[in-house]
């Protein structure tokens, strides 16, 4: 089950912070409203997640192309990392990863 709210304002400021995939990130609409900064920081201290470095490899890895969105979603007992990519063929690609262990847990095509 997903909470009800999306850590993306978080990841965003992760990949300002590192310098990628910012630009593709910021048509988030929970920028303005969510300032979740500490907890993603914290959830990487702890192991809990990997680096959005590491997920956005391991993303391209799985489906070349652009990522349009990431968002970081708790499912029960653990984290997942939903990755939209765009491919050279205009289509959009919704991957899931295990936020801990980048893992491809699901993959559609739209």
């Amino acid at each position: 089950m997903k909470t009800p709210r999306k850590i993306a304002t978080a990841i965003i400021a992760t990949a300002l912070a590192t310098g990628i995939g910012a630009a593709a990130l910021l048509s988030t609409p929970a920028l303005a409203s969510d300032n979740r900064v500490g907890e993603v920081r914290q959830l990487r201290e702890q192991g809990k997640i990997l680096p959005m470095e590491d997920i956005l490899v391991r993303s391209r890895d799985a489906q070349p192309g652009q990522v349009l969105e990431v968002e970081l979603d708790r499912e029960g007992d653990r984290y997942v990392y939903e990755v939209k990519i765009l491919d050279d063929a205009d289509r959009v690609h919704k991957l899931e990863l295990d936020a801990a262990s980048g893992e491809v847990l699901q993959r559609k095509q739209r």
